[in-house]
């Protein structure tokens, strides 16, 4: 006996209408309508009446009410207990820069925490290189990254969404020349980048800014304090100076867009493949990170 059969019974019992019932079971009416049929059919009874302006359960409907439920109710539990059986289970330990945690990475640890209740998730804020390591030495399972390519042998990686960054100062004025933009520094400050990742990057924007010097932090606030106070021009993920773009508190500097590709990267080593915590950590980031 097919169980659907009785929640559609049920459900128009529940409801007095097959209309009403097919909305509550999203479904459409003529499928519950089949439904219902087909449960008569097979137990050889007529179970619903059908009136003007609904249904009600005929004697030999009421008469199996209470066992249909019975068998629903129980139906539930079953499905609930072999997936709980198939639901990953332990603990996994990731990774991420600042800018992923709080950009990228929350809607993913909801969804691990509500959709897997048995898995223990530990998140630690690290930059992007003592992540790597470790993730290397094995203190980490799993490392969410801004990178641009592959990294090295022993590591397998997936890009997860594009992630480009954004060269940005802050708007003071030119004392000498009012209405005009001070004058870019030559100070390039950045955070949430690992040079052996996105090394052509840097490369790239130090060319472009035709930088003095570069100062490499560990906090996106400080660049972005830097940037403001006009001590640096900043070099940051893009989704991170959004909001002060709009808000005035920074600039974009020139026209710039940068030629290398940068990616929020999932990294894990190449001999945990197919560990059934990582695999769903993984599977998760990609629907949930991936479609952000």
């Amino acid at each position: 006996m097919d169980t659907r059969h009785l929640e559609a019974f049920l459900g128009a019992v529940d409801a007095g209408s097959v209309t009403r019932a097919a909305s509550v079971l999203q479904v459409t009416q003529p499928t519950v309508t089949n439904r219902i049929k087909a449960l008569e059919r097979s137990l050889g009874l007529t179970l619903l009446e059908r009136l003007p302006d609904g249904v009600r359960p005929t004697s030999a409907g009421r008469s199996i009410l209470e066992q249909a439920r019975e068998i629903v109710r129980l139906s539930g539990r079953v499905r609930r207990i072999a997936d709980a059986s198939l639901a990953p289970q332990g603990k996994i330990r990731v990774g991420a820069s600042e800018s992923l945690i709080n950009h990228r990475l929350l809607p993913l640890i909801e969804y691990l925490l509500l959709r897997y209740p048995d898995m223990d998730v530990s998140l630690r804020l690290s930059t992007p290189q003592e992540a790597l390591a470790m993730l290397r030495n094995g203190q980490l399972d799993c490392v969410f990254m801004i990178g641009s390519g592959a990294p090295r042998e022993d590591l397998d990686h997936c890009d997860l969404c594009p992630e480009p960054f954004a060269l940005v100062a802050g708007r003071r004025r030119n004392p000498v020349r009012p209405g005009a933009e001070e004058t870019v520094s030559s100070i390039l400050v950045t955070a949430d980048l690992d040079v052996r990742h996105c090394g052509r990057l840097l490369t790239e924007v130090e060319s472009t800014l035709r930088a003095r010097r570069t100062l490499k932090l560990d906090s996106i606030t400080a660049v972005k304090r830097m940037a403001e106070s006009g001590l640096g021009v900043g070099l940051l993920p893009e989704v991170t100076v959004a909001e002060d773009i709009a808000a005035g508190r920074l600039r974009r500097v020139v026209d710039w867009r940068p030629a290398t590709r940068t990616c929020t990267q999932a990294l894990w080593r190449r001999d945990d493949g197919g560990h059934p915590v990582l695999d769903a950590v993984l599977k998760a980031a990609s629907d949930v990170v991936g479609a952000g």
